[in-house]
């Protein structure tokens, strides 16, 4: 099969390792070869999490420059922050809704212009799938479902050779049983967006 690779940017806290498991599992259902690696950056403190997964038949979880077929952010600064990964075939899903670092807080820094943001992405990609990730988890039930929202876009826009339907299941045996419908109502509304944004 076809290699696809992911990169999943976010920060600390949003779960983007759950989302690279739950990926994961869902490739395993389906007999689809599965590579992962994850970076950790003071994550703990609300510092950035990387995740690679590729799909099919690579030799490594290694995405170098340019060869990211999607980048999903869970954080708009972080999606820019990782569009070096990217090239102009790349697809770029990215959740709205700032967590600015502490710096911005105490004013030692600036947060990016969201608009700003967004134009230079477009320019350097395929496609850019944008929306209030945050609010459609609260909707879903749980602020912390953000991840599975934009899982939900993922799988949407039919890129990664995973079905809806496995991811599903990988939901259900992944996550903490308290959670699970919530994560499914999440994983969704993130359907349901990204196919509205197309």
């Amino acid at each position: 099969m076809e290699t696809k690779r992911l990169i999943i940017v976010a920060v600390g806290g949003q779960g983007n390792l759950l989302a690279s498991k739950v990926l994961g599992e869902a490739a395993l259902l389906a007999d689809i070869p599965v590579r992962m690696s994850e970076i950790h950056g003071m994550a703990q403190r609300g510092g950035v999490v990387e995740s690679a997964v590729v799909f099919g038949d690579a030799e490594s979880t290694i995405i170098s420059d340019g060869e990211a077929d999607v980048l999903l952010g869970f954080e708009p600064s972080e999606t820019l922050r990782a569009l070096n990964k990217c090239n102009a075939e790349t697809v770029v899903i990215t959740n709205t809704a700032p967590l600015p670092p502490f710096t911005v807080a105490i004013g030692k820094g600036t947060y990016p212009d969201l608009n700003e943001l967004q134009k230079l992405i477009r320019q350097k990609t395929a496609r850019m799938v944008a929306f209030d990730a945050q609010a459609l988890a609260k909707q879903a039930g749980n602020f912390m479902s953000l991840n599975m929202v934009l899982l939900g876009s993922l799988i949407q826009t039919g890129i990664m050779p995973v079905s809806a339907e496995n991811v599903k299941k990988a939901i259900r045996t992944s996550t903490k049983k308290a959670f699970v419908d919530i994560n499914i109502k999440a994983f969704e509304l993130g359907f349901e967006a990204a196919a509205k944004a197309a």
